[in-house]
């Protein structure tokens, strides 16, 4: 008999979940309510607090705001609400109650406030997807000057420079490319695209108020484009952010921001917040003398203002975005706005408009709602690499309609919904730009509307099954499906189970996928055609707690596979003068293997240990082979202190790199060849935070063993030659920098 493969299981583990979607239990009510922090004095919603009925594990988690809805049986009971570093409480529900407000403090001894930790990155024991939250607090512990800083303490998302010449980064999750993670703004896709580049560097990082990871495929109301997971960014809110916020930074290598954040609050239902940003590197910096600079110039400047009204039955949210960012790299001394024959010049302007509208309906039946999400966005970019010119221009625009409801109680949850993406490509690619020859030009339109429905079952105490399916219809692919499912069992109140499997696709465009490999002499082999990518994922994580001298230890083991139907590849090693770039199909795969503890020995003192290891291979011309620059393993560790007052605050950061694949280099000539592989690295990040009772000042150094890739450009003497080539980069290119900010909250 064979085994079942994984598209079979899939469908009967859906048909099982529907199956069971027809048995009803008892009558009964919902309580709603919300969970406070009191922190300092300050009042803030807690995402991620855990709410549940006193001697059960019956119960839910809090929203992005705070909010929570809870199945009530029978008369008066107690609900508990508690969240790591504040006090938990208890309420007394009578019969018939149905709101209730929790405001959890730190704790009091002898009449004087001792001021606990603010929660960092947390998973919750509640959630059927493997989500891990990463809060203000946990971004606090590093610089965070943009999103592409916010990962350093994470030990499942990883961010690094694409080439030496660009300053672009890419994050990679579950040992793959960010192309294939859904990024979010607030629940709506973004950095779609001609984003996708230099899109970790345009979300300010004082402007976000926490971070969800969520791994492998996810729930199907937020499109069919999660591949190996989402990453969502929550902004502050107009009715909950500061009155005013300022933040000033700046570092050794010449780099200096200041960001000034303002909100009003008009009465009870209104509210604005105005958020403004400014950033410049100011030094040309060339610590390893090959004539290049190790990070290029960078000025941007970045604007929103955002509103919020809510009443009980209603809230809308709107907002507008603007972004301006020059990225002016290449050979020292290189200052001009065009290509130049004398000297090797990059620059990237990227000019960005954003608007968002959500409109969220809440109807007498609790847990009842209608959202409907808008937004459009205008990206426009003007770029050139050397002699090489890319000019582009992207319009989306996005709907995403959602009901949600129950059958019968909220142990039977059911979405339902539409969408429609659409986007209107124009690039120009010049690889000469002194010639009007040599040039393609792709123009592409491609609108995406989609049907989608999501069950949930929930047996109290034990088993979460989400069954989910969506049907897409592409003007330039045609209908698709997308199938997923998430399961977490409560083996024990100490052991939880989860797992997914479902399929992602995205649409993969060549110039914007793979623009900063322009910084190279090598010639592009290619077919201008427009491929849609498409891969199962399927997963599983064990979370075990253990109480450890009084004091909970978590260990978190998980396993991920990708199989791609269809993946469009750089292939390096067919020759060192050209980057051929191929479809590879069935056959190419991602493992990755993930362990991690976390304890806090004593108060105020938080450990974290991971180790991963990764495998990505694809067939490159009937060979499969591991993708290069990418490191076989990766380790962490951190370790943050806070004294009792939290006068001062101490964070350590240390990452392990393991070795990886480089290209075939044999064709170079000799001076220019390399290893097979890269070494082993490691990487330490330190920060000293001190607090004052209104503001807070702190200083880091990142990269403090000064660890440095030798030679990451090829032939960077001669850049204009058949040889050179930028993007050989497999680790840090600038060495240690220090740095220093301050923050200043001033509350309502």
């Amino acid at each position: 008999m064979k085994f079942l493969n994984i598209k079979s299981l899939l469908l009967l583990v859906l048909f099982i979940v529907n199956s069971v979607a027809g048995f009803s239990q008892a009558d009964h009510h919902m309580v709603k309510g919300r969970v406070y922090g009191i922190d300092n004095g300050k009042r803030e919603p807690l995402i991620g607090a855990a709410v549940y009925w006193l001697e059960t594990h019956d119960g839910v988690v809090t929203d992005i705001d705070g909010k929570f809805m809870l199945h009530a049986k029978g008369n008066e009971k107690r609900v508990v609400a508690s969240f790591v570093g504040y006090d938990a409480d208890t309420l007394v529900v009578k019969h018939g109650q149905k709101d209730v407000v929790f405001e959890l403090k730190a704790p009091v001894l002898d009449e004087v406030t001792v001021a606990a930790k603010s929660p960092g990155a947390h998973m919750s024991r509640m959630e059927p997807i493997a989500t891990v939250n990463i809060t203000s607090a946990e971004l606090g512990k590093a610089a965070c000057c943009n999103l592409s800083e916010s990962f350093e303490t994470n030990p499942s998302v990883d961010v690094a420079y694409t080439d030496a010449a660009t300053g672009a980064r890419q994050i990679q999750l579950l040992g793959l490319a960010g192309r294939y993670v859904q990024m979010l703004n607030e629940n709506y896709p973004n950095q779609r695209g001609l984003a996708q580049p230099y899109g970790l560097t345009y979300i300010p990082g004082p402007w976000m108020q926490s971070i969800q990871v969520s791994k492998g495929t996810s729930a199907v109301i937020n499109g069919y484009e999660a591949i190996t997971g989402q990453i969502n960014v929550e902004f502050k809110k107009p009715s909950t952010a500061e009155k005013y916020y300022f933040n000033a930074y700046g570092n050794s290598a010449g780099r200096g921001e200041a960001n000034f954040i303002t909100s009003a609050k008009f009465n009870d239902t209104l509210s604005t917040a105005l958020f403004a940003h400014y950033s410049s590197d100011m030094m040309e910096m060339d610590e390893n003398g090959d004539g290049f600079l190790d990070e290029p110039r960078m000025r941007q400047m970045n604007f929103m203002n955002r509103w919020e009204y809510k009443t009980d039955h209603y809230i809308f949210q709107s907002g507008v975005k603007y972004m301006d960012e020059i990225r002016r790299g290449g050979q020292k001394g290189f200052t001009g706005n065009s290509p130049s024959e004398q000297m090797y010049g990059v620059r990237v302007n990227a000019k960005r408009l954003e608007v968002f509208a959500k409109n969220g309906f809440m109807f007498n039946r609790p847990g009842t709602s209608l959202g409907i999400i808008t937004t459009y966005s205008l990206h426009d970019q003007n770029s050139f690499f050397g002699l090489r010119k890319y000019d582009a221009t992207q319009h989306s625009a996005y709907l995403n309609a959602i009901y949600q409801s129950y059958i019968n109680n909220t142990n039977h949850q059911y979405s339902v919904g539409a969408s429609w993406q659409s986007d209107w490509y124009d690039e120009l690619m010049k690889f000469d730009y002194r010639s009007n020859q040599n040039y393609a030009g792709f123009d592409r339109d491609e609108h995406v509307g989609g049907l989608f429905a999501q069950y949930t079952y929930t047996l109290p105490e034990k088993l979460t099954v989400i069954g989910g399916i969506r049907v897409d219809h592409s003007s330039l692919f045609g209908s698709f499906v997308t199938p997923r499912v998430h399961l977490k069992y409560d083996i024990t109140p100490h052991t939880i189970l989860r797992a997914s499997a479902g399929k992602g696709y995205r649409t993969s465009g060549l110039w914007s996928d793979f623009s900063n490999m322009l910084a190279s002499s090598r010639q592009w082999n290619y077919n201008n055609t427009v491929l849609q990518e498409e891969a199962w994922n399927y997963g599983a994580n064990i979370t075990q707690y253990f109480t450890l001298w009084g004091n909970e230890l978590s260990l978190n083991a998980e396993y991920y596979r990708t199989d791609f139907s269809r993946r469009y590849v750089a292939d390096y090693d067919m020759s060192v003068q050209q980057l051929r770039f191929i479809e590879a199909g069935k056959g190419s795969f991602a493992n990755n293997i993930q362990i991690e503890a976390s304890y806090s020995p004593v108060r105020g003192l938080d450990l974290l240990a991971a180790w991963r290891w990764n495998e990505n291979k694809a067939d490159f011309g009937g060979k499969k082979m591991q993708l290069p620059f990418m490191s076989d393993y990766k380790g962490l560790i951190t370790a943050s202190y806070a004294t009792p007052l939290k006068k001062w605050q101490f964070d350590y950061t240390l990452q392990f790199n393991g070795g990886g694949r480089l290209p075939d280099t044999s064709g170079y000539p000799a001076q220019f060849r390399q290893a097979n592989r890269f070494d082993v690295y490691q990487v330490m990040n330190s920060q000293i935070t001190k607090y004052f009772r209104k503001w807070s000042v702190y200083v880091g150094a990142e990269n403090i063993a000064d660890f440095k890739q030798k030679n990451p450009i090829v032939d960077a003497e001669n850049p204009f030659g058949d040889w050179f080539d930028s993007t050989m980069v497999w680790g840090p290119i600038l060495g240690r920098k220090i740095y220093a900010g301050i923050r200043i909250p001033i509350d309502r």
